[in-house]
């Protein structure tokens, strides 16, 4: 489901790859009845507020080699602050050993600010305009997006781990720790880039073990959702991708880079929770392992509706 060139840039609203995935669901029509979501908005009364008692927000962007990662930011509330309606300052570091530490201003990045207490969420996109003690981000797209599968939890500030006592590990294969933290991970978020766009950032949920883990690589059943796919549109057309997994228990946490698929087949075949056809197969090319994420979970209570896990 590859696009050209031509095509990418051929689009208002959604993209080539957003429109293209959208048919091939069978949810144009449901989609273009959202597309105003897409638009640009001034980020004043709820949506300031929301962001303003945020202490929780994931990042994607480039390092300084290119390749896309994703990564967590935590501060107490406030740390996230709107300057103006379409300004927003990021009033935190990402750590060393991050592969985002030192994350170069210039580029397009995508976040999604959640709350997992209230399975809440706003997803952000725009360019990263100053970057050092803090971050500085021009919001082109801010919108909220559904409740589901997000795991209800109660998050309290941590401390990453410092290099001597926990120290990251870099490589590009994944090692048993690697794969059991990845089986037992309830919530992971997805990093991708359209070229024309930008980066993005994106919430995963459902039970223990939606991810699955064999000799292959990495593969989950994707979910009913709100038939945008900014991800898998992004997917179509580039197929660079970044997950990041945590022990919200411990903090230790798990980067990826590399590709991802989609794969089109019959819904509810084996394997296909959601029962939509389509399962993303991910390719490992490099990660980063830390104890990295700078909060602890106190409480957790999974989503109600979790597709049943099949075979």
């Amino acid at each position: 489901m590859k696009m050209t060139g031509a095509q990418q840039f051929a689009d208002v609203g959604f993209h080539a790859g957003e429109l293209a995935v959208q048919r091939a669901a069978g949810v144009a029509g449901d989609a273009t009845r959202l597309s105003r979501m897409l638009e640009p908005i001034a980020l004043t009364g709820g949506m300031a507020g929301f962001l303003g008692d945020r202490t929780f927000l994931v990042i994607s962007g480039r390092d300084a080699s290119g390749r896309l990662w994703t990564s967590p930011l935590v501060g107490p509330p406030g740390f996230l602050e709107v300057l103006s309606d379409t300004a927003i300052a990021v009033r935190a570091m990402l750590p060393a050993g991050d592969p985002l530490h030192g994350l170069a201003a210039g580029q397009k990045i995508g976040m999604t600010a959640v709350d997992f207490a209230t399975r809440r969420r706003v997803r952000i996109n725009g360019t990263l305009t100053l970057s050092g003690a803090g971050l500085l981000v021009e919001v082109e797209q801010a919108y909220g997006n559904c409740p589901k599968y997000i795991q209800q939890r109660t998050l309290a500030p941590g401390h990453p781990h410092p290099e001597g006592r926990d120290p990251v590990r870099l490589g590009s294969t994944l090692e048993p720790d690697d794969r059991e933290l990845i089986r037992a991970s309830d919530t992971f978020f997805l990093g991708t880039v359209n070229p024309g766009r930008g980066a993005d950032a994106s919430h995963r949920g459902g039970p223990p073990g939606v991810v699955r883990v064999d000799d292959h690589g990495l593969w989950w059943p994707d979910y009913t959702g709100n038939n945008l796919f900014n991800s898998f549109g992004n997917l179509a057309v580039n197929p660079e991708a970044a997950l990041l997994f945590f022990d919200f228990a411990s903090g230790r946490t798990l980067h990826l880079s590399g590709t991802t698929e989609i794969h089109w087949g019959e819904p509810g075949r084996p394997g296909d929770d959601g029962h939509t056809g389509r399962i993303a197969r991910f390719t490992l090319h490099r990660l980063v392992a830390g104890s990295l994420l700078p909060a602890r979970e106190t409480t957790h209570n999974p989503y109600p509706r979790n597709p049943a896990l099949t075979h």
